[in-house]
């Protein structure tokens, strides 16, 4: 699938918004991409993560780590597609953790997913703490890349979806300065 039929495959299920929006990152932005709403529907879910699974070749990786809240499905569903365990991270007093029992092996092979990448932080984080632990990022996934493939992981990085989304510092954001109304929808502010 074309990186334009994927996007509207987004659109599709009324996972890209626009207005002014306060990002997870603290970057503002125009655009907001509500990856949740793709996995709603456990069809469309598959469907993601299967082209994303055909994108990613012959990866060879134990378990798929996705980190809280955006991840956890997204880490759930690839590893159906792809036959692997999957867990999670999640930050803990602002440092990213695993917790619920869940930890990494040494030398076990790991994906990092994300559903959307804006600076890349959070994925950057799930993998540090993963190799902290002894395991070795294998590649770093996510549905959405909304800097049109400027982040730069120490890994692999595969998208589905490339797309180039403006994002603003807060003190020069134009929406800001014409007095838009801002919205934080992200997992990390209140909305």
């Amino acid at each position: 699938m074309s990186n334009d039929k994927a996007v509207e495959l987004l659109k599709s299920v009324d996972a890209i918004f626009t207005g002014h929006f306060k990002l997870s990152s603290g970057l503002h932005s125009d655009t907001y991409i509500q990856c949740a709403r793709v996995f709603q529907d456990a069809v469309i879910s598959h469907k993601v993560c299967q082209m994303l699974g055909d994108k990613l070749g012959g990866l060879q990786a134990d378990t798929v780590v996705g980190p809280a809240l955006g991840g956890i499905i997204f880490a759930y569903e690839m590893s159906r597609v792809l036959g692997l365990k999957n867990i999670f991270c999640e930050r803990t007093e602002g440092e990213m953790k695993f917790r619920r029992g869940f930890g990494i092996i040494e030398g076990e092979r790991v994906l990092v997913v994300e559903d959307v990448v804006t600076t890349g932080g959070s994925a950057l984080e799930a993998g540090k703490l993963v190799e902290s632990l002894g395991g070795k990022v294998v590649g770093v996934c996510s549905l959405v890349d909304r800097s049109a493939g400027k982040v730069k992981f120490p890994w692999n990085f595969t998208p589905l979806i490339t797309m180039d989304v403006k994002t603003y510092q807060p003190d020069e954001c134009p929406l800001c300065k014409d007095g838009v109304e801002i919205y934080s929808p992200g997992s990390r502010h209140k909305t």
